[in-house]
């Protein structure tokens, strides 16, 4: 499946604050997202998102898909969304997300490091000879549906941590190693490495793991 954004999603990294939800809106960000669904007849189509926040996302496809029909998608760095269908568009459909609060707060992070991903990844490949060790400090490490459970963070940079734990979170997720927001990107012999939502300054990195 193939990503693009628009040029006007990357002028400037956000924070995620600032897409977190709240109670008057979810503000909408304009990426090109490949994935597929799956309708009440079980039925599977390819599709593409044209917008999306952590309450709903604009849908493009070729599929005539009612008002008020429940939704399974599957979206490369998003993975599962599932809510119904609000609003038929011209090219396709509106939904909104039925999620908890835990995985509305998941979602405006991956939200994050989706929009901010060449920024990030940028500042990681800078950074890299910034990573320092910390003594194996003790931590924890919250997985989906709010599982949570004992961890060694091995090193840190101020872009990510090498994290030793027997938990393998699928390459992409978004999980929370202390009090950290990140992103898993790959898995070795003692566990995973994680690039952080926000690079963070190295006294925020000392006090939470030192």
């Amino acid at each position: 499946m193939s990503i693009q954004l628009q040029p006007s999603a990357r002028r400037a990294p956000l924070s995620a604050a600032r897409i977190a939800p709240d109670r008057r809106r979810h503000k909408r960000f304009k990426v090109q997202v490949s994935g597929r669904f799956m309708r009440a007849d079980r039925t599977e189509h390819p599709c593409k998102i044209i917008d999306v926040s952590p309450g709903g996302m604009a849908i493009a496809c070729t599929q005539l898909v009612p008002v008020g029909e429940r939704i399974i998608g599957q979206f490369e760095h998003l993975g599962s969304v599932v809510g119904s269908v609000v609003r038929v568009l011209p090219e396709g459909f509106a939904m909104a997300l039925s999620v908890t609060a835990h995985k509305r707060e998941k979602l405006a992070a991956q939200l994050t490091w989706l929009i901010n991903r060449h920024e990030l990844a940028g500042q990681a490949i800078e950074r890299r000879h910034e990573r320092f060790g910390i003594k194996q400090r003790i931590s924890t490490l919250k997985l989906d549906e709010d599982i949570v459970i004992e961890c060694r963070i091995l090193d840190v940079s101020l872009s990510g941590a090498s994290v030793g734990t027997e938990a393998r979170p699928p390459i992409g997720h978004i999980v929370t190693v202390g009090k950290q927001l990140a992103k898993v990107m790959r898995y070795h012999d003692q566990g995973i490495g994680v690039q952080f939502i926000e690079p963070q300054e190295r006294e925020v990195l000392e006090r939470d793991f030192g």
